[in-house]
């Protein structure tokens, strides 16, 4: 068993569950590269294991995952050329210039890893709790069934924290539906874990604290299919959804979004590849918390 840095895996049941943790709950198991290559890896090892029927992908403390990792000095060492760089950073497009580098280095690691889990050959559960935001859905998202904890929120802040279009993995639509999708995006409010399942995006609401006990017993109950069975309903909800143009329209919107970060990284004289203070986006220290997209008010007092 591989010896993970920023995750935990381990198989329970003879072997019929596996469960991968986020470790980071130190920063809200934001997705630095070294955890994404560690949930790749993991993910394949579920796959290649023949007695594996279903996985449970989770996250250590109190929040699922908060999203991509944009500062912690884990992040910036992997980044940062010498002995600490993460090798991923020199390959894979690391090593072009400009919007080449960015798309190559996005396509690998957040847009084409993301549908890589989608279609893994077992079935996925996302086990979700507190602040699931912007790629902490992506992971969510990639999973065939999402199971929430009570008061968990969702939430893409990216257009209003960054100035960007959404996530790599733009599956907005598919899961909150048109307009609630640009709401959300629009506004950076949040729905709760019963919205969501009123939604279909979210299968089961469980109290926090029998979150993991509850998802290991969906689980069990899921192995006792057999395997052809479930793989073939997954591909068959899969491809339908696919012939409706769920996978064209992932690609042409990761395209946009790449030209949304070129068109930052082109009008920001320091080159950074998304919104800043001097263009209407708010200051990290001036942020407003995010709220609850409320039926009857512009923003919620809360």
């Amino acid at each position: 068993m591989v010896d993970y840095k920023y995750l935990t895996y381990e198989t329970i049941d003879d072997g019929l569950i596996s469960i991968i943790t986020l470790n980071r709950p130190e920063v809200r198991n934001a997705q630095n590269r070294g955890l994404l290559v560690e949930l790749h890896d993991a993910f394949m090892a579920a796959e290649a294991d023949d007695a594996v029927r279903v996985v449970i992908l989770r996250g250590a403390g109190p929040v699922f995952s908060a999203g991509h990792d944009l500062g912690s000095p884990q992040h910036l060492a992997e980044r940062a050329p010498g002995e600490t760089q993460h090798p991923s950073y020199s390959i894979n497009g690391g090593t072009r210039l400009g919007t080449e580098l960015m798309t190559l280095q996005e396509w690998h690691y957040f847009f084409q890893n993301t549908k890589r889990w989608r279609d893994l050959r077992k079935i996925t559960i996302a086990s979700v709790q507190g602040s699931v935001y912007a790629a902490g859905l992506m992971l969510a998202w990639c999973c065939d069934l999402i199971v929430a904890a009570e008061g968990t929120v969702f939430a893409d802040v990216v257009g209003t924290r960054l100035g960007m279009c959404g996530v790599e993995y733009f599956a907005h639509p598919w899961e909150f539906g048109p307009r609630k999708a640009k709401e959300l995006l629009l506004t950076g409010d949040s729905i709760s874990a019963d919205e969501a399942h009123q939604l279909g995006m979210v299968s089961k609401v469980f109290p926090a604290d029998d979150l993991s006990e509850h998802t290991i017993a969906f689980a069990r109950r899921i192995t006792t299919l057999p395997t052809i069975t479930s793989l073939l309903i997954k591909e068959s909800v899969n491809q339908t959804v696919d012939q409706m143009g769920f996978s064209n329209a992932l690609a042409s919107c990761f395209t946009i979004h790449e030209l949304n970060h070129s068109y930052w990284r082109q009008v920001n004289p320091s080159g950074i590849p998304h919104g800043t203070p001097e263009f209407g986006v708010p200051a990290r220290a001036d942020v407003l918390p995010v709220v609850p997209a409320e039926k009857g008010s512009v923003r919620a007092a809360r």
